[in-house]
């Protein structure tokens, strides 16, 4: 990571959480070229650590993430400038680097909304498995107010949380929704006050790592096959994961831990 990207993702390990926090907050925490960059290599870095078992990504300052920078947008600078060709060629490689690179870990990441979720930055947050927002925080799938639409996967991850016809909606109205409002729709798991957020987020993700990790890590991927799985791949994949798991040391651990607590 050279010195432009060094302060723009915040990397602290609490036990077996590792926190990632967006710092470009005087800019929105804005999904710039050098800020993609540092986000997909600290992304890339989880799989090979054994000793982590779930990540938070946060944003400082006021917001969690407002997407791109309107004002390059304006320049025509950063991912918005060249041709065609030269704009697909960015967008592969930055911002899908990002979605890829979610995509890919194997551990439950949370994403603490602390504010604004803006376009790309509530894709981002939507590519995370669960969110925890603050009350008052604005979500909004934005893009056709700028002419655009979501170049970094934000139709995929938004139909599978809110179904079609509402993901439509968002889209075509590039509406702004409150937590609250985002907690009925499904698009987020909990709102919390903001003096709270960082204690909801830490207990939760401490309850995720706590689990077995083999078993924790199966369990994510089960899940999210699951959801573009008819009912007989389903039971295939999960007495496959299930017969794995019986046959291991880990679950003979937790049988004898979980039998001794109870005494």
């Amino acid at each position: 990571m050279n010195p432009e990207q060094a302060d723009l993702i915040l990397i602290e390990q609490r036990a077996a959480v590792l926190y990632l926090t967006l710092n470009g907050g005087e800019n929105g925490n804005a999904l710039t070229t050098p800020m993609c960059v540092a986000l997909a290599e600290a992304l890339e870095s989880v799989n090979g650590r054994a000793d982590i078992h779930c990540v938070v990504l946060r944003g400082s300052g006021r917001h969690f993430c407002t997407g791109g920078n309107v004002k390059d947008m304006q320049k025509g600078e950063d991912l918005m400038q060249g041709s065609t060709e030269d704009v697909l060629d960015g967008l592969r490689r930055y911002l899908h680097r990002i979605t890829l690179a979610m995509q890919a870990i194997e551990v439950p990441i949370i994403a603490a909304i602390n504010g604004s979720a803006i376009g790309a930055g509530l894709d981002l947050a939507m590519m995370c498995d669960l969110r925890v927002a603050v009350t008052g925080a604005r979500l909004a799938e934005s893009f056709l107010r700028l002419g655009l639409i979501s170049g970094i996967g934000g139709a995929w991850f938004l139909t599978r949380a809110v179904g079609l016809a509402k993901a439509m909606e968002m889209t075509l109205t590039s509406q702004f929704h409150s937590a609250e409002e985002a907690l009925q729709m499904g698009l987020i798991n909990r709102v919390v006050e903001a003096e709270a957020l960082d204690a909801t987020v830490e207990q939760l993700a401490t309850t995720i790592a706590s689990a077995p990790p083999k078993a924790l890590r199966l369990a994510k991927r089960l899940v999210r096959q699951a959801a573009s799985s008819d009912l007989p791949q389903a039971l295939e994949t999960a007495g496959s994961v299930q017969a794995i798991l019986l046959c291991g040391a880990e679950h003979k651990a937790a049988v004898s831990a979980f039998l001794a607590s109870s005494r």
